[in-house]
Protein backbone atom coordinates (compact mmCIF):
# COMPACT_ATOMS: atom_id res chain seq x y z
CA UNK A 1 0.00 0.00 0.00
CA UNK A 2 1.36 3.48 -0.90
CA UNK A 3 2.31 6.18 1.75
CA UNK A 4 -0.23 8.48 0.36
CA UNK A 5 -2.92 5.88 0.42
CA UNK A 6 -2.47 4.68 3.86
CA UNK A 7 -2.08 8.82 5.11
CA UNK A 8 -5.78 9.20 3.07
CA UNK A 9 -7.18 6.27 4.87
CA UNK A 10 -5.83 7.45 8.16
CA UNK A 11 -7.04 10.71 7.48
CA UNK A 12 -10.57 9.28 6.27
CA UNK A 13 -10.78 7.36 9.78
CA UNK A 14 -9.99 10.14 12.16
CA UNK A 15 -12.16 12.61 10.31
CA UNK A 16 -14.98 9.94 11.26
CA UNK A 17 -14.19 9.15 14.69
CA UNK A 18 -14.15 13.18 15.29
CA UNK A 19 -17.72 13.56 13.60
CA UNK A 20 -18.64 10.63 15.50
CA UNK A 21 -17.55 11.96 18.69
CA UNK A 22 -19.02 15.24 17.85
CA UNK A 23 -22.27 13.50 17.07
CA UNK A 24 -23.05 12.15 20.32
CA UNK A 25 -22.05 15.14 21.92
CA UNK A 26 -24.53 17.01 20.29
CA UNK A 27 -27.20 14.48 21.09
CA UNK A 28 -25.97 13.46 24.34
CA UNK A 29 -25.38 17.50 25.48
CA UNK A 30 -22.52 16.48 27.10
CA UNK A 31 -20.18 18.85 26.54
CA UNK A 32 -19.96 22.79 25.48
CA UNK A 33 -21.17 23.52 22.19
CA UNK A 34 -17.44 25.06 21.41
CA UNK A 35 -16.00 21.92 21.89
CA UNK A 36 -18.14 20.25 20.14
CA UNK A 37 -18.09 22.85 17.31
CA UNK A 38 -14.44 22.45 17.11
CA UNK A 39 -14.22 18.67 17.06
CA UNK A 40 -16.85 18.56 14.46
CA UNK A 41 -14.88 20.91 12.20
CA UNK A 42 -11.56 19.38 12.55
CA UNK A 43 -13.15 15.72 11.81
CA UNK A 44 -14.92 17.16 8.93
CA UNK A 45 -11.30 18.59 7.27
CA UNK A 46 -9.92 15.02 8.45
CA UNK A 47 -12.38 13.37 6.91
CA UNK A 48 -12.50 16.12 3.59
CA UNK A 49 -8.77 15.77 3.19
CA UNK A 50 -8.26 12.03 3.77
CA UNK A 51 -11.17 11.42 1.10
CA UNK A 52 -9.70 13.83 -1.60
CA UNK A 53 -6.47 12.16 -0.93
CA UNK A 54 -7.85 8.73 -2.04
CA UNK A 55 -9.48 10.32 -4.58
CA UNK A 56 -6.36 12.12 -5.96
CA UNK A 57 -3.28 9.16 -5.93
CA UNK A 58 -3.18 6.82 -8.66
CA UNK A 59 -2.88 2.71 -9.08
CA UNK A 60 -0.42 3.11 -11.37
CA UNK A 61 2.78 2.87 -9.93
Amino acid sequence: MDAKKLFGVLLTLLGTIGLIYAGYGFVKQTLHWRELLVTASIGLVFFGSGIALLKTTSDTP
